[in-house]
């Protein structure tokens, strides 16, 4: 990769393993549903200047239902289950469980029609892969096992949301679809939000965690993304979902000062090994295969990303 895209990379796996850390923080000064109003709604308004400048909203309007789908599966239900389960569950453990995204989506693409056959591999990968949230289970089994189900369920959505977008939104502009997609989260939780809001203005650190998962790790993180296909392509781009969890286990650790065991560890091991595992591929030809639509729009549209930076 150029330097341009190694430090796209970084940024991005930094950017996205910090969320937990924020979370878990927010948690502490307001209610779970003001917490995923107040991410949404600044989030969609940062983006929303881009979104309208590139012209990237009315194309949209014909697929309105399979975004408020992909909405509520993407964004609406996730943040709301992994912000409540963080409230009983350490960022590190809840980045950990996280990180099953990619081995339930391989399971859900077989499940929905994916072509490709699960391969004596991937099959060691998603049992490795389960062996380690199995470990995580295990340890957390002294409290309640709703939390771990909740970030479990999260996981599910997150391996949900790309299937919808890449088989019935595929050729719609990514960043649009993230504005109207984060402004119709807002509008639904923004009745819940205003009836939980605290008596007292919540400490320092917990506006400034709200404001920086709003505005870097939502707004400014997607923009980033955007980038770093353009640059590297998405087959690369996706391989930040195998650092995210070490970013979220360091900071967990580091500076929440939460137990980093040798039975985490583990468990870490075995989840990124079986994610890789149950995610890969066959070797394509040299012409590689052709890329989906939403694919060929981002090479397209978001070669000049550097406008939004």
């Amino acid at each position: 990769m150029s330097r341009r895209g190694w430090m796209l990379f970084a940024a991005m796996s930094v950017i996205w393993g910090i969320p937990y850390l924020l979370i878990k923080v927010a948690d502490e000064g307001v209610s779970v549903p003001l917490l995923v109003f107040t991410r949404t709604a600044l989030g969609a308004a940062l983006l929303l200047p881009v979104a309208l400048r590139r012209h990237q909203l009315r194309v949209l309007v014909p697929r309105w239902r399979w975004l408020a789908v992909f909405a509520l599966v993407e964004i609406v239900v996730p943040w709301v289950l992994l912000s409540n389960a963080e409230r009983r569950l350490s960022s590190s453990m809840s980045g950990l469980l996280v990180a099953t995204v990619p081995i339930i989506g391989a399971v859900l693409a077989r499940l929905t029609g994916d072509a490709e056959r699960l391969t004596l591999v991937r099959w060691s990968g998603l049992l490795i892969g389960l062996g380690g949230v199995a470990l995580l289970v295990g340890q957390a089994a002294g409290g309640s096992a709703w939390p771990i189900i909740e970030v479990l369920g999260t996981a599910t959505c997150y391996a949900t949301g790309p299937l919808i977008a890449n088989r019935k939104l595929g050729d719609l502009p990514g960043l649009g679809m993230t504005t109207v997609c984060l402004g119709f989260a807002a509008v639904l939780y923004l009745p819940v939000a205003m009836t939980s809001l605290p008596h007292a203005l919540p400490p320092a650190r917990v506006l400034a965690s709200l404001a920086v998962l709003a505005a870097v790790c939502t707004a400014a993180a997607l923009i980033l993304f955007f980038m770093l296909i353009a640059e590297v392509g998405p087959a690369r781009a996706t391989v930040i979902t195998y650092l995210n969890p070490a970013v979220a286990v360091a900071l967990g650790a580091g500076i929440l000062g939460e137990p980093l065991t040798p039975l985490i560890l583990i468990a870490f091991a075995l989840i990124l090994s079986g994610s890789v595992l149950a995610t890969r591929r066959a070797r394509q030809p040299a012409s590689g295969a052709p890329l989906t639509p939403l694919r060929r729009r981002e090479a397209t549209e978001l070669g000049d990303a550097r406008d939004c930076a």
